[in-house]
């Protein structure tokens, strides 16, 4: 009995063994096939974007079957286990705040409705919270080089580095959002972006200043302003330009709201509970966009990061390169109308800040009336370029003003059109998307090329300043004539989508 039990098995029981090796596969794919049909609408906790693809290759007819001491039998890994390693744990996790895919088909946008326009309202203040705070640097702009006295070189690379890292983090923020990770972007953003104002409260030295202002809040609005403007889109079709026009006027709305409280609260209380206040204030607006705003489209599960393919269209490499060169200008008459005027006119930092309340101010009729009419008639790229010419002529003009009432009528007529720009930008981009659900990722793409302009363009004004030994002629013609280069790439990229025809809304 003993010599029986220690046996090798025979042939028969190899070839037996063998078989039921290679049908493992297909008894688990049968497996798989009727746990599906039962639990079909059961969230998995395995759930990424990687497909997991096991083969078992058969080496022809002369295939031989292990031996049975040569083949330890084990338990087979149990990928949807908690204790499933590292990745198991981590595709858990991502599936535990990823939005949940419901398998239903949103249907077409509401475009219009409770639902749509409460979606509007909310990343209207989202904008505010983000655009509204970078259009208001001016006023730290004035503040820094006259309070703490730092260079006019160095100061812009505060804000620069701030809209660089909006922009640019917007490539990767824009996918998560397309993958399903809206609120976890969001949550994430909002927290960076409160803890960079408030440590700006209490910031006192330039390296201070730059880390809490420039990188810490700028990465806390690139994380919320890309995934926000790409869910508003999706609500909306026929009045997609009008409804982010009205989101990007919260950044009229901020620019209002914020030097206005700088220009009441410096005085009385002082920098730190300032910029406190206004910390406050976005803190209470932020929670409120957590709460309720809501992603309508289910997640894309597969897709790369940046798509280049995009930018083998025409239309849409040339819109790319078209707003790079505008951005690269845009922010300079906000950045300096405050200084010119005090260095070159000798207005008060009162009247600074109050020329730079007026900018954005005027700007939200700026960023309503032709995004309607861009609706309406002509469409976002027709209307886009007119804004874009006028700009350029008005920082040409900014050189010949020489007197206070000059400077008034070039912040007005300046912030009325360059928020044109601005709000007719992601209007104009997301009529280039054919396909909603990749919205975010191309949209980020193109942020982020522009990303690269915003950071360096009001740090060159700012050398260029230096340069002419404080006079601002030489950042005024570099400003317009880059608003040239945007505005002849922008005539390309109109050709490339609908010919030469006059006639054509696009």
């Amino acid at each position: 009995m003993e010599e029986n039990d220690h046996q090798d098995p025979s042939p028969s029981d190899d070839s037996s063994l063998a078989s039921t090796i290679m049908s493992l596969p297909a008894m688990a794919k049968k497996e798989s096939e009727c746990e599906c049909d039962r639990d079909h609408d059961h969230d998995h906790s395995f759930d990424t974007d990687f497909d997991i693809d096991i083969d078992i290759e058969r080496q022809g007819s002369s295939y031989r079957a292990p031996s049975l001491h040569a083949l330890p039998i084990k338990d087979p890994p149990q990928l949807n286990s908690t204790n499933g390693g590292p990745l198991t744990t981590l595709s858990h996790t991502l599936s535990l705040v990823r939005t949940k895919d419901t398998g239903t088909d949103p249907g077409p946008p509401p475009d219009g409705g409770v639902q749509a326009w409460t979606q509007a309202i909310l990343v209207h203040l989202v904008i505010f919270n983000t655009w509204g705070y970078v259009n208001s640097f001016g006023l730290f702009q004035t503040y820094y080089t006259s309070t703490l006295f730092l260079s006019p070189s160095a100061v812009p690379w505060i804000g620069s580095f701030q809209i660089f890292l909006l922009f640019f983090i917007g490539a990767f923020s824009g996918r998560a959002t397309d993958a399903g990770f809206f609120e976890a972007s969001f949550i994430a953003g909002s927290a960076l972006q409160l803890v960079g104002v408030f440590t700006t409260s209490v910031c006192t030295q330039y390296w201070q200043l730059f880390l809490a202002q420039g990188i810490c809040t700028g990465m806390g609005n690139g994380l919320v302003f890309v995934p926000s403007m790409s869910l508003a889109s999706v609500y909306f079709l026929k009045n997609r330009s009008l409804a982010i026009g009205f989101c990007a006027s919260g950044s009229a709305t901020g620019g209002l709201v914020f030097p206005a409280m700088a220009e009441r609260l410096l005085p009385r209380v002082g920098f730190a509970w300032t910029v406190r206040a206004i910390g406050f204030v976005m803190l209470s607006t932020m929670v409120l966009c957590a709460v309720f705003l809501q992603p309508r489209l289910p997640p894309r599960r597969s897709g790369p990061i940046v798509e280049w393919s995009a930018f083998r269209e025409r239309p849409y490499a040339l819109f790319s390169f078209a707003m790079f060169f505008i951005f690269w200008g845009i922010y300079i008459g906000f950045y300096f109308v405050g200084s010119f005027g005090r260095d070159e006119l000798g207005v008060s930092q009162s009247t600074a800040i109050q020329l730079l309340l007026v900018m954005n101010g005027v700007g939200l009729l700026g960023r309503l009336i032709p995004n309607y009419y861009a609706d309406k008639s002509i469409g976002p790229l027709n209307a886009i370029i007119p804004f874009a010419a006028i700009s350029c002529l008005l920082l040409y003009c900014w050189v010949a003003v020489h007197s206070v009432a000059g400077l008034w009528a070039f912040a007005i007529a300046y912030g009325i059109f360059a928020a044109g720009i601005q709000s007719l930008f992601p209007a104009t981009l997301t009529s280039l998307t054919s396909d909603p659900k990749r919205a975010g990722v191309r949209m980020g793409m193109v942020f982020s090329v522009v990303s690269f302009a915003v950071l360096t363009g009001p740090p060159i004004a700012g050398a260029l300043i230096s340069l002419a030994g404080g006079r601002y002629v030489y950042a005024q013609i570099f400003a317009g004539s880059s608003m040239v280069a945007g505005v002849a790439t922008l005539v390309a990229a109109r050709v490339a989508k609908a010919g030469a025809k006059f006639k054509v809304k696009v």
